[in-house]
């Protein structure tokens, strides 16, 4: 077997990423040597490979669900937003530059600046420099089809978006290039999936719509009897098949690529139904701060029995709180002023005064010190931090990305790092250290502690251990389970999407369309794409 499969939506949020991800997992069960890929992502939700390279975290989960190490030829380019105009791009791994929408899809005018990295001579290209990536992400992806025996992408958005199609690089740009056979997924649970079935197909062009092979449903609800006469229709109307139809099933929605998606009233993330072993609940409660980053950090929280984990933007809503967590932020100084009018940050103070305990990660570990001098991120210069840790941050140019290992609270701890800012500890007692009892990241003082480390709370050991500490500094009988394992309902959780693929779609037909590609004479759908 030799070949690929690009996955893509009718919108974003379809069900792409656990689409791609259940189907690497069917096809490694079966003995494929499987890659996810994605040419382009926007998240704020990244992880750092073992190399030191930054990718989306979505890609992460796909290569797990796929049983091989992540790397950057999984996810070439990363656009991180840093405001609703701007984002950062990240290229195989690394920053190149901030950039704003305009300038990189393109628009008419003038002649922008090179991007680093783009093009063998760094061209500058009228419209535009993401079709200046459009040789590195081939080039990645020929080099994952060298290696295995399939590899299976993922798109973005929808492909019929006609206001980018011609420099796109991640939907139809890369299955032309590529030569993949394309598989469109519609969540029926949203409503109107035929209609966008049969739009996005009739807003291609005739070479696009040559290469979309037929439709995924995702998210049904019922009796798939009820559904066939619309299937039967959508396939007279444009000879094209439907693959497969997914139930709706909870609990799927592993490591979102978007913070931004999540609600922030009283949003609960999959907290676990079982009962608390103690006679107590624990209740997290995180602050839903702008530009969001990594808030799949406390995923493992709300895995645990007895705990529940929401997501806050008031202060009385900390009221009840046994943990306050400030998660990690693509703007650590915006995020600051956002608690600041919420009245967060007053409320946040209380907690530490009264030994309530607190968490910061990453931005909110940066939040919760003394000062920030910011020239790179914001460049407001230096701004007061809450003062509730003895830490003087300042932000670098470079960007710190490693994968550390260490001891906190007497146990193996694990993480990753992702962040410009450098911190410099002057007191507190030691977070996260080395065997030796030398500080490596973070400290605390009482019941507030900072860590840039994400990923931290999936160490089983040092998790129930941190539990341990904030029950005891909250007054609650709570009990951590002994036998929670985060690696093993992750895998669980990887195996329920190979299981959806491999009992509600046409896995013959999947097969023969990974191997041998778009069947040929597909008729073209009018009006197509507009000139």
């Amino acid at each position: 077997m030799s070949g690929g499969l690009l996955i893509a939506g009718t919108t974003s949020d379809a069900g792409k990423s656990v689409v791609t991800a259940g189907i690497c997992r069917w096809l490694v069960r079966q003995g494929v040597k499987v890659a996810p890929f994605k040419a382009q992502n926007m998240s704020l939700n990244s992880f750092v490979t073992r190399e030191g390279a930054e990718i989306g975290r979505a890609q992460a989960m796909q290569a797990q669900a796929a049983r091989v190490e992540p790397t950057a030829l999984m996810n070439p380019v990363l656009l991180k937003p840093g405001s609703d105009r701007t984002s950062q791009v990240v290229l195989m791994g690394r920053p190149v530059g901030e950039m704003s929408a305009r300038g990189f899809f393109g628009a008419s005018g003038p002649a922008g600046e090179p991007l680093p990295g783009a093009g063998p001579s760094g061209e500058r290209l009228r419209g535009g420099r993401q079709e200046a990536l459009l040789g590195t992400v081939l080039d990645c992806l020929a080099q994952l089809r060298g290696t295995y025996d399939a590899v299976i992408c993922e798109g973005a958005g929808s492909p019929a978006e006609i206001n980018l199609r011609r420099t796109d690089i991640v939907n139809m740009g890369v299955a032309r290039n590529a030569g993949l056979p394309v598989l469109i997924v519609g969540d029926i649970d949203r409503g109107g999936v035929f209609a966008s079935f049969f739009g996005t197909v009739a807003l291609l062009s005739p070479e696009d719509q040559a290469l979309v092979a037929g439709f995924l449903v995702n998210k049904f609800r019922g009796d798939v009897g009820l559904l066939e006469p619309g299937l039967d229709m959508l396939h007279g109307l444009t000879d094209r098949r439907t693959y497969g139809v997914l139930p709706f099933q909870h609990g799927l929605g592993i490591d979102e690529e978007d913070g931004l998606r999540v609600s922030l009233r009283g949003a609960v993330r999959e907290s676990s139904v079982s009962s608390p072993v103690g006679a107590d609940i624990l209740r997290v409660a995180v602050c839903a701060i702008p530009l969001m980053s990594n808030f799949t950090d406390v995923d493992a929280l709300a895995a645990e029995p007895g705990v529940v984990v929401r997501f806050v933007d008031r202060a009385e809503e900390l009221a009840d709180a046994d943990l306050v967590v400030v998660p990690g932020t693509r703007g650590t100084v915006k995020a600051l002023e956002w608690l600041r009018e919420r009245g967060l940050a007053d409320a946040i103070a209380r907690r530490a005064a009264e030994g309530r305990p607190v968490l910061g990660i990453c931005g909110g570990y940066q939040i919760l010190g003394r000062h920030i001098e910011d020239e790179v991120e914001s460049r407001a210069g230096h701004v007061d931090g809450l003062g509730l840790l003895p830490v003087r941050v300042r932000f670098a140019r470079e960007k710190t990305l490693t994968r550390p290992v260490g001891e906190a609270l007497g146990e193996h701890v694990e993480g990753y790092e992702i962040h410009h800012g450098v911190a410099e500890v002057s007191g507190g007692d030691t977070f996260m250290c080395d065997a030796g009892g030398n500080s490596l990241d973070g400290c605390r003082v009482g019941a507030v502690w900072g860590t840039h480390w994400h990923g931290s709370l999936e160490s089983d050991g040092f998790r129930r251990a941190f539990l341990r500490e904030v029950a005891a500094a909250a007054g609650r009988r709570f009990v951590p389970a002994p036998d929670t394992s985060f690696a093993a309902l992750r895998e669980e959780q990887l195996d329920r999407l190979g299981d959806l693929i491999e009992e509600h779609a046409d896995t013959d037909a999947l097969w023969r369309l990974i191997e041998s590609g778009a069947p040929q004479g597909l008729p073209f759908i009018p009006p197509g794409a507009p000139a």
